[in-house]
């Protein structure tokens, strides 16, 4: 390990000798406890208590567990959530629930501290099973089934994805065509690829399950549908007849939960079996629903259960949390390579290079963990019902579809970086670092592919800009379009540019202020998602008149373009919910430091996508250049408040359960030190070849 430990930083990274940990007098200083209030948002006292059951030995991962052990250690440990009362939250107060949509939420996403496979499995049995049964079903069924669930007395499935189809549910092959002269639906998996498949719970320990399929009655198929179904005879644990399945086996991570693929052979359930809140099939085959338009209860449907992604995009900046804090606590006490001084070796935080890799993402993480606050509160304002218009639902569907991904990503890359960063400490499992990727990996993919919930955000952005001109006449909308490739044409032919240029009068000093604007960071950023949403709607115009084969390949040669413009959406959603928490915080430290840091999130954003500011003239070279340049004087003035930033998560070590957390590294520097110290004022300390062989050249110049 050691040839790894050596890599994090290169000796030709020479430190900044303005950084370091102390402030200089005069400097803003962060209130940590406020700061830490802050974060924790609105359900500040449910996640501290989620925190605290986090905390415990008892729900902790043990490392090194075969995927058997690990699936009995993590049913067990759902039992101790269920004795702590940490699982009826958002269930009806009619079954003993508390109708706290939000604060269910925000509890179960700390759950990801004791350990991921825990958490999901959770998420499984009361978030989807149960949320399932509450949302799609009717009292009825609430009485009949959610006090078992909640107990866990009905440990269950969420029976949806097929091995054939996974985010295009709308496709699934799983039939339920219902019987009038027995009043049952016949559930049938028709061939291979409509088996159910990556559901939890499915191989062992689920005894029941919510099965989507598509309902067809009287012959006519009305679409995707949840049905309540038995899966087990509690007593012997075997299937049911006609009901079969696999094990999954072991997967790259989250081995604490398992999951398994179901398929079904003309099983018949009562026609009562149908969650029908949205749609219902009388006893003589007649369907009837609330909802008139199939794709509008569609969406319904699926939108009821968008507390998925919600969870994921909560636990994820959980995650980059943990692992930042690591991370920087461990970098501000490793040192490596004595760059300048004969004698000191510098900490790595004191590398320019090694504050860019954390600094960047400890930025993003701030701006992912207060949007995520944001789509909470939606969250909880739709599922209350306090703003639960059919736009309100899907405005929430849209923040959840674009917020998911990056908070997803961010993690994954978050760890990874952290990781490196910690050299070959960082490799160690007692670390978590590469044990949380690997559980973390599969939240880019379930609860919707991360890069089909950035098609679907495309789409609504297509048809928010197609909404504003509904109602206008042509001449209208031919004037907006060739404003549109006039803006285009002006800021290409370098114009603006040269305009900036002489704004600038060649000052970097000018330039420098006037990108890290608030108001030009704003302008920047939504500029390029309008210019880029526009760009593609004028590419598309008409797509919807052509046959469906020209249209569907028009679309597909500018898919690419269309989820950028929602990634870009996404990351202006992100710095405007950091920009509006900024206006929350009174200490004035604190709200400079932070302030900073979404600047140095900002910037980022602006680097990272630098060619297209470029190239569309939106910045001329010289702005261009000073954005690096910029960023890294922030990362100077971040230097010093950096524990603070992290500190102000508010995680324990109950909580970090990392090695490298703990100070021990800080100890074994200074051992080293203090050796190294005494042997040099001893005077017996050996003559480094290189002194020596100076000295003789001097002696021999001296000659």
């Amino acid at each position: 390990m050691t040839e790894l430990a050596d890599r994090t930083t290169g000796p030709s990274q020479t430190p900044p000798t303005t950084a370091g940990p102390s402030l200089a007098a005069g400097s803003p200083a962060v209130d940590v406890a406020a700061l830490g209030e802050l974060l924790l948002g609105k359900w500040a006292d449910t996640r501290r208590a989620s925190r605290a059951l986090a905390g415990l030995p008892e729900l902790h991962k043990t490392e090194g567990l075969t995927h058997t052990e690990h699936r009995k250690r993590a049913f067990g440990q759902l039992k101790i959530l269920v004795d702590h009362g940490a699982v009826h939250r958002a269930f009806p107060r009619s079954v003993g629930g508390m109708d706290e949509h939000g604060g269910n939420v925000a509890g179960f996403q700390e759950l990801v501290i004791a350990d991921p496979s825990l958490q999901i499995k959770a998420g499984v049995q009361w978030g989807l099973f149960g949320s399932a049964v509450s949302h799609l079903g009717t009292g009825e069924h609430h009485k009949k089934w959610l006090p078992g669930i909640m107990s866990l007395e009905i440990p269950g499935c969420f029976a949806m994805t097929e091995t054939g189809h996974g985010s295009d549910v709308a496709s699934i092959a799983t039939t339920a065509i219902y019987d009038p002269g027995t009043e049952e639906f016949v559930v049938h998996t028709p061939f291979r690829a409509a088996w159910k498949d990556y559901i939890g719970n499915a191989a062992t320990d689920g005894l029941g399950a919510v099965v989507f399929a598509q309902l067809i009655t009287r012959g006519v198929n009305h679409g995707v549908h949840a049905f309540y179904m038995d899966l087990r005879d509690p007593g012997t644990r075997e299937f049911l007849p006609g009901i079969g399945g696999e094990d999954d086996g072991v997967k790259g991570g989250l081995n604490g939960i398992d999951n398994g693929r179901l398929h079904f052979t003309h099983v018949r359930i009562p026609r009562l079996n149908l969650l029908n809140r949205y749609g219902n099939v009388d006893a003589d085959g007649s369907y009837s629903s609330p909802i008139a338009s199939p794709g509008r209860r569609f969406f319904t449907m699926l939108g009821t259960l968008v507390q998925g992604r919600v969870s994921l995009d909560g636990a994820a900046v959980t995650a980059s949390k943990l692992a930042l804090k690591t991370a920087i606590q461990y970098a501000t006490e490793r040192r490596q390579f004595n760059a300048s001084s004969a004698t000191e070796e510098e900490v790595l935080l004191d590398y320019q290079r090694h504050q860019r890799r954390l600094f960047t993402r400890l930025a993003t993480t701030y701006a992912a963990g207060f949007a995520s606050e944001q789509l909470l509160q939606k969250f909880d304002d739709v599922f209350s019902g306090r703003n639960d218009t059919d736009e309100d639902r899907q405005d929430l569907e849209t923040l959840a579809a674009a917020l998911k991904p990056l908070s997803t990503w961010h993690a994954l890359d978050t760890l990874q970086e952290c990781r490196e960063a910690c050299g070959g400490a960082g490799f160690l499992i007692e670390n978590r670092f590469a044990s949380l990727r690997a559980d973390l990996d599969v939240y880019a993919t379930f609860e919707g592919d991360n890069t089909v919930l950035l098609q679907l955000v495309a789409k609504r952005l297509l048809a928010d800009y197609a909404k504003e001109f509904r109602n206008v006449n042509f001449g209208v909308l031919a004037r907006y379009v060739v404003g549109q490739a006039t803006g285009v044409a002006l800021h290409r032919t370098g114009l603006r540019g040269v305009a900036q240029f002489v704004a600038d009068s060649g000052s970097v000093q000018k330039a420098a202020l006037a990108i890290k604007d608030e108001a030009s960071q704003r302008t920047l950023l939504t500029d390029r998602v309008q210019t880029m949403v526009a760009e593609v709607a004028v590419a598309l115009k008409g797509a919807g008149k052509l046959p469906q084969q020209q249209g569907a390949a028009l679309f597909n040669q500018h898919q690419n373009e269309l989820i950028e413009a929602a990634q870009a959406h996404a990351e202006l959603l992100q710095w405007e919910a950091f920009t509006e928490a900024l206006g929350k915080v009174p200490d004035p430290g604190t709200k400079v430091v932070l302030t900073w840091l979404r600047d140095l999130f900002g910037l980022s954003l602006i680097e990272k996508n630098l060619a297209w500011y470029l190239m569309n003239g939106r910045l001329s070279m010289q702005r261009g250049r000073t954005v690096g340049e910029y960023i890294n004087r922030l990362l100077i003035k971040i230097r010093p408040h950096a524990l603070d930033l992290v500190d102000a998560f508010g995680f324990g070590p109950e909580h970090l359960r990392a090695e490298i957390s703990t100070g021990a590294e800080r100890i074994s520097q200074d051992e080293a030190r203090a050796y190294f110290r005494t042997q040099r004022s001893s005077g017996q300390a050996p003559v480094d070849e290189k002194i020596l062989l100076a000295r003789t050249a001097a002696d021999a110049k001296r000659r």
